[in-house]
């Protein structure tokens, strides 16, 4: 009897060793549960502010189209080297502060513990990024009466931006703070004959720019927030199918 049951386990070791060494080929080593988590992070990160960027590119050709258009802002001629009339540096130094903006947005969020669920679809943004359009729009095509009709106007429409797709706290005191801090920058550029405003009304600047600012974050921030809301969902859908 022991005679059998040890040739019956030494035939299983011996079929399994078999089955090991001709499946070891194709079977690998699993990468630790860790390094994955860490890997795909930082991948979607990368993709995330790769799209933020591209973004903010666009818009900042577009809108600084229009500016320059209507004589807001001048620029020295011989800066003017692009098929949009803008200096070269505007829309990758506009692309780096929107990747920065919409990927600080769901970290502020997360570090609060109070995820942001107010119009969490692509429809609302995409309405976000069409009223932060109309409010520039409307910044360098509207005439008003005098510039601070102009001013409260714009300061309105951008706190009806905010209020119509965000109406959370962090965004709110990150707009505010990030408009101020351009805005500051917009000072010193302008100070140092970077570039220059046609019709200043505020210390070299237009006094509308932190309204200007103000949209754009909260725009950036919603775009954030949306593609950081689309990546969990992904990464939790592909998780109950594994």
């Amino acid at each position: 009897m022991s005679l059998t049951l040890t040739a019956m386990s030494d035939s299983t070791v011996t079929s399994g060793q078999q089955q090991w060494s001709g499946s070891g080929q194709t079977l690998q080593p699993p990468r630790g549960p860790f390094i994955s988590v860490i890997t795909n992070r930082t991948t979607n990160l990368l993709i995330r502010g790769a799209m933020l960027f591209s973004v903010g590119v666009f818009l900042a050709l577009v809108l600084n189209l229009l500016q320059v258009q209507r004589n807001v802002t001048l620029f020295p001629p011989d800066v003017i080297s692009s098929i949009f009339s803008s200096a070269w540096w505007v829309p990758p130094c506009c692309g780096t502060a929107s990747a920065m903006i919409g990927l600080l947005y769901p970290c502020i969020d997360s570090c609060l513990g109070e995820p942001h669920k107010f119009k969490r679809e692509w429809s609302s943004v995409m309405r976000c990024v069409a009223v932060f359009v109309g409010i520039n729009h409307a910044s360098a095509k509207v005439d008003f009466a005098n510039n601070v009709q102009l001013s409260l106007t714009l300061a309105a429409l951008s706190i009806g931006l905010w209020w119509t797709f965000d109406r959370s706290r962090s965004g709110f005191g990150l707009g505010v703070t990030i408009a101020l801090l351009a805005t500051l920058a917009t000072q010193l550029l302008v100070y140092n004959g970077v570039f220059q405003y046609t019709s200043p009304d505020f210390l070299y600047i237009r006094s509308w720019l932190p309204c200007i600012f103000f949209a754009g974050v909260i725009t950036m921030g919603n775009i954030g927030r949306q593609l950081a809301l689309y990546e969990y969902k992904f990464i939790q859908e592909k998780s109950h199918q594994d």
